[in-house]
């Protein structure tokens, strides 16, 4: 059981350690992170935009300061444990494959991609200053 379990550890281990670095290093006190290139040289927020403020308030338990950071990324903190938990006891339960893939079907990679796009666009407009970061 315990190789089965190696990735979904291991991989919360590494998600883990990244979320400790970025709870420990602020990303809001500057010349810690490198600034996003497209907000730089264009001045639009990308999607990540935001994001490590976002995971920074997130670890210290500010949920309101994480969702003004970026929303999609606390939306996808909590989709990325819930795939993980799925991972998990496929893993201990012995599913075949499972400790490789989950699968998704095509119509969900695309809703994901539009849900992306249209956050990106309206958070650029001024009716979606609220979701700026």
């Amino acid at each position: 059981m315990w190789r089965r379990l190696a990735a979904p550890l291991g991989t919360i281990a590494a998600v883990g350690a990244a979320f400790a670095y970025v709870g420990t290093v602020d990303p809001n006190e500057p010349g810690h992170y490198p600034t996003c290139p497209l907000l730089r040289f264009t001045g639009i927020y990308c999607p990540g935009c935001g994001g490590l403020r976002s995971a920074h308030a997130f670890v210290h338990g500010d949920l309101g300061t994480a969702f003004g950071a970026n929303a999609l990324a606390v939306v996808g903190y909590g989709v990325f444990f819930a795939l993980w938990v799925l991972w998990t006891v496929r893993a201990v339960r012995g599913v075949p494959g499972a400790t490789w893939r989950i699968a998704v079907r095509p119509f969900w990679w695309w809703v994901t991609g539009a849900v992306v796009l249209v956050f990106s666009v309206l958070r650029n407009l001024p009716l979606g200053s609220a979701i700026a970061p």
